[in-house]
């Protein structure tokens, strides 16, 4: 396979669904973006189900649950110019494009994400980085989406460029699915673009161990010998990780391959989700399972998104000795 699948029929023809899912999967297709890369096409043959729920549509996506959100993480009360999300005082989203290698069947960000793009406009760019320019409590960018490596290496750089040279921005990050999900893109024009001055990192989503594939080792090693500091974010998803073996394989995995765990998310309520939804108690009674198993290298911060934009909040060492109490600082 040399290209991107991204119809129900498609799916159909790669031997990735049965030809009889098709007609009803359409439905699906019709509301929320396929895709799956080469890579990840010859790995759900290869490791099945945990690597298939992530990126295989299913009929039970139509369902929205009451609880269901389209904005869980409420970006939009908290968007000063179009591409930025300024929800914490020293931080701020940057989102040039809504466009992903894959898209995830849990994205909290579904409703909007989709392979036009929602590219920035060069006068919508120019717009935001002119915002951060003129935004001196902003100390950190995060580059998100849709996926930021799926830019071209002449725009990224160009992107990281202008933010570097503002005075008071003294770290960016990028949040990416490619590393693991379509590593041919880490190429030598990529990691050019990425080599800065700047402190960056690079915060790597992966949610099982199989993801780490020959591929995808050597795109990281690249990205790590580049000087990025590499960090991995999962999300707690009922089928794919949902076992203190299988959390455990996929944090070594990470340690492995230079990525250090960072976060470990609750699922967000997006419509449509709930078959991934893991309760806070198992997922906190799951963390519990590894203690004294793993190195605290190995240790990601658990959190959960909160209601109305509040922003995450850690399900913290009070969870851990049995309860399920929350810090309550912002993260």
């Amino acid at each position: 396979m040399t290209r991107t699948l991204r119809t129900p029929e498609e799916l159909a023809e790669a031997g990735l669904i049965a030809p009889g899912a098709v007609a009803t999967l359409e439905a699906v297709a019709e509301r929320y973006s396929i895709a799956v890369t080469p890579a990840m096409a010859a790995l759900i043959h290869e490791a099945g189900a945990p690597i298939a729920a992530q990126y295989l549509p299913e009929p039970e996506e139509l369902v929205t649950l009451p609880h269901e959100l389209e904005d869980p993480t409420a970006d939009a009360p908290f968007t000063p110019i179009k591409g930025v999300v300024h929800r914490y005082p020293d931080r701020a989203l940057l989102k040039p494009l809504l466009a992903c290698p894959v898209y995830c069947r849990f994205c909290f960000r579904r409703e909007a994400v989709g392979p036009d793009g929602g590219l920035l406009t060069e006068a919508e760019l120019e717009a935001a980085l002119d915002w951060f320019a003129a935004t001196p409590a902003v100390r950190e960018v995060i580059l998100t989406g849709g996926d930021p490596l799926m830019l071209s290496p002449r725009r990224l750089g160009r992107i990281l460029t202008r933010l570097s040279a503002i005075p008071h921005i003294e770290t960016l990050r990028i949040h990416s699915r490619v590393p693991v999900a379509d590593p041919s893109r880490i190429t030598p024009g990529m990691l050019a673009a990425l080599n800065l001055e700047r402190p960056l990192y690079l915060c790597v989503h992966a949610n099982h161990a199989a993801e780490f594939t020959d591929e995808a080792a050597r795109a990281l090693r690249g990205l790590h010998a580049t000087g990025l500091v590499l960090l991995g974010q999962s999300v707690l998803l009922r089928g794919v990780n949902d076992s203190a073996a299988a959390l455990e394989t996929l944090f070594r995995a990470m340690l492995r391959h230079r990525v250090k765990p960072y976060y470990l998310h609750q699922l967000d309520p997006a419509p449509g989700t709930a078959r991934f939804h893991v309760p806070v108690e198992e997922g906190l009674a799951l963390l519990r399972g590894l203690r004294g198993r793993v190195t605290g290298l190995a240790w990601p911060t658990y959190v959960q998104e909160q209601p109305e934009g509040a922003g995450k909040i850690p399900l913290g060492m009070a969870g851990m000795r049995g309860g399920a109490g929350q810090a309550r600082e912002a993260v």
